[in-house]
């Protein structure tokens, strides 16, 4: 393993699941808004970078549908009502890409964070 990936996953190793969400909820939207910003260079990494917030997405919704899961019914819902525009969202990106259509993906993930971490 490199130094780098050693150093990830150390930093990780000791955060709760709150804090692993809100890192990857960030790392997500960095990725984004890096493609967004370098478009002709960066944009044959979009289906990778999509794939990987769509998989952030998928845990979180299914998270919510979890029997422990301490959040409301209303906030279990809103959350998946969420997921389901991002995927539909990440096809239609996928099928005609532009850079301005990340920026929706890119602002959920980041108010969703900022939300869980308690800035909202």
């Amino acid at each position: 393993m490199n130094n780098l990936g050693s150093y990830a996953q150390n930093e990780t190793a000791g955060m709760d699941e709150l804090n692993m969400e809100i890192r990857a909820l960030v790392k997500s939207s960095s990725a984004l808004n890096q493609i967004k910003e370098n478009w002709e260079e960066q944009k044959k990494d979009l289906s990778s970078v999509l794939e990987k917030n769509r998989r952030l997405w998928t845990f979180l919704a299914s998270a919510m549908m979890e029997e422990s899961c301490p959040h409301t019914h209303d906030v279990k819902q809103n959350i998946v009502n969420l997921a389901n525009y991002i995927f539909k969202r990440t096809n239609e990106v996928l099928l005609h890409p532009a850079p301005e259509k990340l920026d929706i993906l890119i602002t959920i993930n980041m108010q969703i964070a900022n939300g869980l971490s308690g800035k909202a």
